[in-house]
């Protein structure tokens, strides 16, 4: 994998990167990687396991870029591989930056410092969807060419199977189907001819300079106007307010009206039944990820999202019949749980993370319940057998870079990561107070001390509600980090810098 991002990173740049950092995941299979180059040069690299999803992904970025769209530039693919480099939008979110507009103007029901921002978004999105849509190739689209009967009826599926099911709310099976049969149908009497996003949210839209740039639209597909537009002002991670809503509706319709006729009364109808179909379909996906596979982050949005369901039975619901899907609304809204914060906000999680020497035994048990991991890292080809490295220890850059270039150690990391997490979503669901995971090697120094830093790393930034304690049992017994260990770094990068490619 490396080697196919070096050398796709030497052809578009003209060197190769001097280091390669991975990029927190975003919930799909996809791996993403930090490129950069000796002058600060830098391009995101993608690990994309589902071929079909890459081809759409890179076929529309070229369709959206012909017609000056701000989308990424693709720097280079490998098809074979599934891998491919594109332009780095760098690391702010439009979420990340309504989180802090949120922090720096805590009393406003929405910040303003975002509405320019969404403002712009709403100019843009008619573009995608008219203009767009007559230039991509929907032959491409995955898994589906249209957002079609088939496709809305999976959804709804999903959010009955995947949330209603594992969230116990109770309904009748055979009338919830008809209500879905008659839903789908009211949904595609709406205008279906233009590019569907599929996933027009705040985490699909960077911030860079101040100007949106867009990702994430491998799902498109051809279908409706208004799902794009219900996924924006309806987004449960925002929690945008009515009158902000309103003021960005009638501004995006006056921008589509620029570009195509639009009955805005037959819009707004529909628009109703594509804000519930696409809250249904993000409840799906927070039920199967939060309820199933126990990661209670993918829950923070509940709230929200019964909050826009109550708004919505409140002004009306929507102009057909569909009695057995609106009782089912109703008692989502009645249950008091799914109104309260997500089980990510239990309080009391400590997770005691840690490096040690399996010559020195097995280390103790710092959290008091006698349960949690060890895992033995000295499979991993060891830095300490290396001078260079001698005097370092497993956070120090050239220690790291040479653990990145070993292959098994991405593995490793990806079981280390699945199993901590798939336990720390249950301890945070059950209201347990602690957890353990500790790395053993051979001296305590070098790659246990890696993989501790990086564990504690990743749930700090994921799990915030998580007390993380890091502790490096032998760091007594490592050499003076003084001049020495400088010199030694030096000397490692330079080495490291003259490895070939």
């Amino acid at each position: 994998m490396e080697k196919i991002f070096r050398k796709l990173f030497k052809q578009h740049f003209g060197k190769p990167p001097v280091s390669i950092l991975e990029i927190a995941g975003d919930g799909s299979a996809r791996q993403m990687y930090r490129l950069v180059g000796d002058e600060m040069e830098t391009a995101v690299g993608v690990v994309g396991p589902d071929a079909d999803e890459n081809r759409a992904f890179l076929s529309f970025t070229r369709a959206f870029k012909s017609i000056g769209l701000p989308v990424p530039e693709i720097y280079g693919v490998d098809e074979k591989a599934g891998i491919y480099l594109e332009e780095d939008l760098g690391e702010t979110t439009l979420f990340d930056a309504v989180t802090q507009a949120r922090r720096d103007d805590p009393g406003a029901d929405f910040p303003q410092a975002v509405l320019p921002v969404y403002r712009r978004i709403v100019e843009l999105l008619p573009r995608f969807q008219v203009e767009g849509g007559k230039v991509v190739d929907y032959s491409l689209a995955y898994p589906r060419a249209a957002f079609d009967r088939q496709s809305i009826l999976w959804d709804l599926n999903y959010f009955k199977y995947h949330f209603l099911k594992l969230a116990h709310i109770p309904f009748n099976e055979a009338r919830l189907e008809k209500d879905f049969r008659r839903f789908a149908t009211f949904l595609l009497a709406a205008d279906t001819r233009h590019f569907l996003y599929r996933d027009f949210q705040s985490r699909n839209m960077m911030l860079r300079d101040g100007e949106p740039w867009f990702i994430d639209y491998q799902g498109g597909r051809r279908g409706a106007l208004q799902y794009d537009v219900a996924s924006l002002l309806y987004d449960p991670k925002v929690g945008m307010t009515e009158p902000v809503r309103e003021e960005l509706l009638e501004l995006y319709l006056t921008n589509l009206e620029q570009l195509i006729p639009v009955d805005r009364e037959r819009f707004r109808q529909h628009l109703r039944g594509y804000v519930l179909v696409r809250i249904m379909q993000a409840m799906g996906a927070y039920g199967y990820r939060g309820f199933y596979e126990r990661k209670p982050r993918f829950l923070q949005s509940v709230p929200q999202a019964v909050r826009n369901i109550e708004r919505i039975l409140e002004t009306g619901f929507v102009s057909i019949e569909l009695p057995e899907l609106q009782a089912v609304f109703e008692r989502i809204c009645k249950t008091t749980s799914l109104r309260k914060a997500a089980p990510q906000t239990l309080p009391g999680l400590t997770v005691h993370i840690g490096s040690f020497s399996f010559k020195g035994g097995y280390p103790e048990d710092g959290g008091g319940h006698g349960g949690g991991f060890v895992f033995d890292c000295r499979a991993i080809h060891n830095p300490g057998r290396y001078a260079e490295y001698v005097p370092l220890c497993g956070c120090d850059e050239p220690v790291i870079y040479f653990l990145e270039q070993q292959p098994e150690v991405e593995e490793f990391w990806t079981h280390v990561r699945g199993l901590v997490e798939s336990h720390v979503g249950v301890w945070l669901t059950r209201g347990f107070a602690s957890l353990s995971a500790h790395f053993g090697c051979t001296g305590g120094q070098h790659r246990s001390v890696y993989f501790a830093e990086r564990l504690a790393a990743f749930l700090n930034e994921h799990y915030p509600s998580v007390n993380v304690v890091l502790t490096h049992r032998e760091q007594h017994k490592w050499p003076a980090r003084g001049e020495h260990a400088e010199i030694a770094a030096a000397g490692a990068a330079a080495g490291a810098a003259s490895l070939p490619e």
